[in-house]
């Protein structure tokens, strides 16, 4: 809806700015021409009788000022109904102003081009006898133009929602007749607005009729080449002369049909010869084409899409592969520490050890194979995890361990991908901690404008050569580095840095 909402202020835009841009071109044109006169212009009167009459105008009065509030006028007309009255009247929203108001745009264009008629076109007056009957005459005709103007506009309003109507409605018109593409509706949209324009420059009878009757029939030939000819074509050893042979086929039956309805319609049967004979070689040689490039060009972007949607989803696969390589190794470490408790210590830490991670595997039950959760139930988790661990060290001066962390509660609700931050704390207890030196792990967490900023810092220590985890790197680091690229992209930065005794690790991460 959002989208939809945006392409209609879109398309108003384009519309109020090709207006003005024509406004302002008349304008333009009309002080340019200005110029170039030296006070007096000559109007030239052709009559019924042949008759040539010269009378001198002076410029201003009777051509510059009458023409440029004709035009003002007509620019206002058109955004007044444009913009307000039409959209209002579609919307039945206040139906009795804007129907008084269309009448009063119209009566006031009108009354503007018919008195400015009075000054461009003064020589009517010397073809009635009377003032009074040369005022009739001015404003009949301007009624009439205004009228005609008015049913312009009219048609505009119809092809412009009708084609929108289209154009926004295409995927579920081509889910019910699968024939129409939405190609082939935006280009009878286009034809929709050149027969508009055509009508309104006045073009030619035989122009009119050759482009209501060429355009369409070439659209319904591009719409039956999609639907039938070519995927049919494409089946037999040689496509392009198999579809060739088939647009010729319905080229050659439509020939006598054409023909007929055209010279009945248009009344001339010279006319319709000529344009069934410019009809063949015009589908023939550029929409038949045309069809099958554009139906080529589609078929390779589907392949492509098809291509990528298989990649995905085996990035998706692995994605899930990953996270749950995840689960069991945390799993085993966090059965040794309680093991490892249990031995040294009473039934008391034990059972907190427990209720630890009892919440912990509810947490990576339940909300571990969502895409997102909640920040809060992953800090939730993560201060668990550590609390768990110091349960396996004491943090005194004797012992020489040092367990630091910062963790700041966030104030939004803000969502972020499920075990995220656990490998780098496991990865600091796993390598940062010696029973026999001193060890120190310092973990921090902030918030700041949606941005999440996480830092871990420990201590490393040289194992024994007898250690049978000497040689072994943890699986959590590497699972997590794809994990960030998978699910943030660019809006993630992480910066890992490892000296002879520290380990330092730095995530930001955008959230949403």
């Amino acid at each position: 809806m959002k989208q939809l909402t945006e392409k209609q202020d879109l398309l108003k835009k384009i519309e109020f700015w090709a207006a003005t841009a024509l406004f302002v071109f008349a304008m333009f044109y009309l002080i340019g021409t200005a110029v170039k006169k030296d006070g007096s212009l000559f109007l030239n009167n052709n009559g019924n009788q042949g008759l040539q009459t010269y009378i001198e105008l002076h410029y201003n009065q009777y051509y510059f000022f009458p023409k440029l509030i004709s035009y003002i006028a007509l620019y206002l007309g058109f955004l007044t109904l444009n913009f307000s009255v039409v959209p209002g009247l579609l919307k039945k929203e206040e139906p009795v102003k804007n129907t008084v108001l269309l009448i009063l745009s119209f009566l006031a264009v009108w009354l503007v081009l018919s008195t400015a008629d009075t000054y461009l076109k003064n020589y009517i007056f010397l073809q009635h006898r009377t003032d009074k009957e040369a005022y009739t005459a001015f404003f009949i005709s301007g009624f009439l133009y205004t009228s005609w103007l008015l049913f312009m506009f009219g048609f505009y309003s119809v092809i412009k929602y009708a084609g929108w109507y289209l154009l926004t409605n295409s995927d579920i018109i081509q889910s019910k007749y699968r024939m129409v593409t939405r190609n082939g509706i935006a280009a009878f949209v286009l034809w929709m607005i050149s027969m508009f324009l055509l009508l309104l420059a006045d073009a030619d009878k035989g122009v009119l009729v050759v482009w209501l009757v060429i355009i369409p029939f070439g659209i319904c030939l591009y719409w039956y080449s999609f639907y039938a000819f070519i995927p049919d074509s494409l089946k037999k050893k040689q496509p392009l002369l198999s579809y060739y042979f088939r647009v010729l086929l319905v080229l050659l039956v439509s020939l006598v049909p054409l023909f007929l309805i055209i010279g009945i319609a248009a009344n001339e049967m010279s006319l319709a010869a000529m344009i069934v004979a410019f009809n063949a070689p015009f589908q023939l040689l550029i929409t038949a084409p045309l069809s099958w490039m554009v139906y080529r060009w589609q078929r390779q972007d589907q392949e492509e899409i098809a291509t990528l949607k298989t990649a995905l989803g085996q990035s998706n696969a692995n994605f899930d592969f990953l996270r749950s390589q995840i689960n069991p190794h945390f799993l085993f470490n966090a059965l040794n520490t309680i093991y490892g408790t249990a031995l040294q210590e009473k039934a008391e830490r034990t059972s907190e050890g427990v209720e630890r991670l009892g919440e912990m595997m509810r947490f990576m039950l339940q909300e571990n194979m969502q895409e997102k959760i909640p920040l809060a139930r992953e800090i939730e988790y993560l201060n668990n995890y550590i609390s768990l661990q110091k349960l396996r060290v004491d943090q005194n001066h004797e012992s020489g361990i040092t367990i630091r962390s910062e963790i700041e509660r966030p104030v939004e609700q803000l969502q972020v991908a499920p075990m995220l931050l656990i490998p780098f704390v496991e990865n600091a207890f796993k390598h940062g901690i010696s029973l026999r030196e001193a060890s120190y792990i310092t973990i921090s967490l902030q918030l700041r404008d949606k941005k999440l900023y996480f830092d871990v810092t420990n201590s490393i220590h040289r194992k024994a050569d007898d250690d049978p985890e000497r040689n072994k790197g943890g699986i959590g680091l590497n699972n997590v580095r794809q994990r960030l690229k998978l699910l943030y992209g660019e809006k993630h930065e992480l910066i890992v840095r490892e000296t002879v005794h520290e380990f330092f690790v730095h995530l930001t991460v955008q959230l949403d």
